[in-house]
């Protein structure tokens, strides 16, 4: 896979790393030249490139024609979108992700400005503590840009009715997915009809926010 990433700061940076721990092809746009200067010191030179994401001709010189997914994450709204905005209409990427800085602008981050997935940080903080007021055991971890979808972790408590029972005998909602379990801090068991529940399981969830509170009742004391 092919990536290339607008904006080489704390976020750009971070991404990147995690991006290269897992083999990922890289390209980082960044116009500062003291940020370019740090970001020498973490990735190879080939993977940077210095220039404005909003410049075709700049996203070009980072191979933008075989780039999988584009993640723009600088500092500046409009620069967000408008390297959105390019990237998804002139150069077809099949992926377009951007980080969303104030959250008045949010509504412009549409598929309509070339925008797949949005990133608004300040929006996912206030649901997890509005969230986390609700349900007990349940966190979200991240917030998805279509419909009311959410991918959520939670915990069993040890006193739950579902613990040392299987997933099929536990009426999960038919609009929740169970993505994985993970047990003492080392396996991680893909969940199946007959997957037995331990205490303190961490699960990982697909669903809505009216079943992440079924499923929030199903795993802690009633």
């Amino acid at each position: 896979m092919n990536v290339i990433i607008v904006g080489g700061g704390k976020a750009g940076s971070h991404i990147g790393r995690l991006l290269v721990e897992n083999n990922i092809n890289l390209k980082i746009i960044e116009n500062r030249d003291c940020q370019i200067d740090k970001l020498k010191r973490i990735f190879d030179e080939e993977m940077l490139v210095f220039g404005s994401g909003t410049s075709p001709n700049t996203l070009e010189a980072a191979e933008i024609e075989s780039a999988d997914v584009l993640v723009a994450v600088t500092g500046s709204d409009e620069v967000n979108l408008v390297a959105s905005t390019i990237a998804k209409f002139e150069f077809a990427i099949p992926r377009v992700v951007a980080r969303v800085n104030n959250p008045r602008n949010a509504w412009l981050y549409t598929h309509e400005m070339g925008v797949d997935v949005s990133i608004n940080q300040s929006e996912m903080i206030a649901h997890i503590v509005r969230e986390e007021m609700d349900m007990e055991h349940i966190s979200t971890l991240m917030k998805l840009n279509r419909g009311d979808l959410s991918i959520a972790k939670v915990t069993v408590n040890p006193k739950a009715g579902a613990v040392s029972k299987a997933i099929k005998a536990l009426n999960i909602p038919s609009n929740c997915v169970l993505i994985a379990i993970l047990r003492n801090e080392t396996e991680v068991i893909i969940p199946r009809g007959d997957t037995i529940i331990n205490p303190s399981d961490h699960i990982l969830l697909l669903a809505d926010e009216k079943t992440k509170k079924v499923m929030n009742s199903i795993f802690s004391v009633e």
